[in-house]
């Protein structure tokens, strides 16, 4: 892949206006400042496709583990009812076995929340280097002008 922080073709001596007084008409030299500032735009959409799809990644993660504490919440509420419609007969009151079943999911469920509320913590949505490419390439168009 080429270099992501200056445009493709440049000339040998790194400058537009150098060539210019030589042998270059206006028209190569616009010319090849489009096709530079295509191949920058498309460098840059390059970047922020890569970004995005590894916070979209991390996201995805983060959203699993809440869909599995919504999971976990479900099934304490489902074996909570077991607990109380089958336990009534054994040799603990019902009311401990209920409170036992209920507790130790709720805290499968905790467990599980706040680890998918780290891992979506953790993802960055506004691309850093995608952004800081941006401003250099910015700063370096502004250079070209001048």
């Amino acid at each position: 892949m080429t270099d992501l922080h200056a445009p493709a073709a440049t000339s040998t001596s790194g400058s537009y206006a150098a060539e210019s007084s030589d042998s270059r008409s206006l028209g190569e030299i616009v010319g090849d400042l489009s096709n530079d500032l295509t191949t920058l735009v498309k460098q840059e959409l390059e970047l922020a496709r890569t970004e995005l799809k590894a916070e979209a990644s991390k996201a995805g993660k983060g959203a699993g583990m809440l869909g599995g504490a919504g999971v976990a919440g479900l099934l304490a509420l489902i074996l909570a009812s077991f607990a109380l419609s089958y336990l009534l007969d054994n040799w603990m009151p019902v009311e401990l076995a209920f409170l036992i079943t209920t507790l130790l999911w709720a805290i499968v469920g905790a467990v599980l929340a706040a680890r998918g509320r780290a891992e979506l913590k953790k993802t960055n949505p506004q691309l850093p280097k995608t952004q800081q490419t941006l401003k250099e390439d910015a700063a370096w168009a502004r250079a070209q002008k001048s």
